[in-house]
């Protein structure tokens, strides 16, 4: 049967990227599945032709030396034309008119070229964007399901889920943003594509777009922390050293970053100055509060106590302790804050605490206890873990006197 697949075939080809032996071989097994379906009890096959685009149908029957079933069965004789080396009891395939089947051939195969078409399209989405999960997009806001956004994403949809959207932000159906892609993986209908506007990889991506020493990799973002939509810290670092990181990103008159607090919604960004000396860094991590000291009270544990001024203790805690809560996330350090008056009152408690224990000690007197608690040593256990050597390393202390406070101490407890 000449049928008009050939022109189909090609268009199909050409358009939309689909080769014409993968449609030939779906043709085929559809075509042989619908006529078999039709013609009940018989088991046919269609075979199409790639070159003419001629469509032939096959029924299968059974090698007999005697005909009772022309329906299913042919004559040995008649088999050996068709197959020289075909015994009694197998099967041969017999061509048979394939007029009566145009019409379920032509359904069968509008039917598959549409779902390929389909398929391969949605392939070719996933194709598309599957290595864009870590990039930022351009979106569109097209509708809601439920608490989620839709957007349009170049030729397709997204799903901007409620827990990545920005809290408080109030998005419009038409409006546009950025968002940062999450993930990308196979769906039903195409590529299921997640974005986000909380993940610190969209401040980042920002910042590549409007600082161009960042998108050369002379400016080095280390590590952001975010409380979405209130406030972000961000570590930069610089391999030149004639390169500010922060002013490179801050730019001109705050140009730069301005334009990346707008796309946040007036999320307010520190940017912290990355330091390999963990004071430096710990005291920039609390921006914009100014630190006065910083005391690491134990480096394995990562504990370290910053000081502040009186009037700056609120600016450095921040609302509810967000401020030094990023500051920690930032560092991975546990900080605690104090003011100075603070820091006065602790010492002075410290102290009278240190001197009544120590003066209370058997032979000690306060003018020893003063120059202990003077070089650190303000309770028993400092001094203790001293040792009498390391007593006789004060100036003012001898071996006995060392002795003498070991001693005591040891036998007060």
């Amino acid at each position: 049967m000449k049928s008009n697949l050939k022109p189909m075939l090609e268009l199909i080809e050409k358009e939309k990227g689909i080769s014409r032996n993968e449609l030939i071989s779906l043709l085929e097994s559809a075509m042989t599945s619908a006529f078999s379906k039709h013609a009940r009890g018989l088991i046919y096959s269609a075979k199409i032709d790639p070159q003419s685009g001629e469509m032939q149908v096959f029924v299968q029957k059974e090698v007999v030396s005697e005909v009772k079933d022309p329906t299913n069965q042919i004559a040995k004789e008649e088999a050996l034309s068709i197959d020289s080396a075909t015994e009694v009891g197998q099967t041969v395939e017999v061509e048979v008119p394939a007029d009566k089947f145009g019409r379920i051939a032509a359904q069968t195969a509008k039917q598959i070229i549409v779902q390929k078409i389909k398929e391969n399209e949605r392939e070719s989405l996933y194709d598309k964007y599957k290595n864009r999960a870590g990039q930022i997009a351009s979106v569109k806001l097209y509708r809601f399901v439920k608490k989620a956004a839709i957007v349009e994403i170049g030729d397709t949809e997204a799903i901007l889920p409620d827990r990545e959207q920005i809290p408080g932000e109030k998005l419009r159906k038409g409006s546009s943003f950025k968002v940062y892609i999450v993930e990308v993986t196979r769906g039903n209908k195409g590529p299921r594509i997640v974005v986000s506007r909380t993940h610190p990889g969209l401040v980042e991506g920002l910042f590549k777009m409007e600082v161009p020493e960042v998108e050369e990799g002379i400016v080095k973002i280390v590590k952001i922390v975010r409380d979405p939509g209130v406030r972000c810290k961000v570590a930069v670092d610089s391999s030149n050293p004639r390169v500010d990181p922060i002013g490179a990103c801050v730019g001109i008159n705050g140009v730069r970053v301005q334009v990346v607090i707008s796309e946040l919604s007036g999320e307010r960004i520190d940017l912290i100055k990355h330091s390999d000396n963990i004071k430096n860094y710990l005291a920039s991590s609390l921006s914009p509060a100014e630190v006065i000291d910083v005391d690491v009270t134990n480096r394995k544990k990562k504990e370290a106590r910053l000081i502040v001024s009186d009037d700056t203790l609120s600016l450095a805690i921040g609302k509810n302790g967000q401020n030094v809560r990023l500051a920690a996330r930032l560092t991975q350090w546990h900080l605690d804050i104090e003011s100075e008056t603070q820091l006065k009152e602790i010492k002075q408690e410290k102290f009278t605490t240190g001197l009544k224990n120590i003066s209370g000690l058997p032979g000690v007197g306060q003018k020893t206890a003063k120059l202990l608690i003077k070089n650190g040593l303000d309770n028993l256990d400092k001094i203790l873990e001293t040792g009498e050597k390391g007593l006789t390393s004060i100036p003012g202390i001898g071996a006995k006197m060392a002795e003498k406070i070991i001693k005591a101490i040891k036998e007060n407890e």
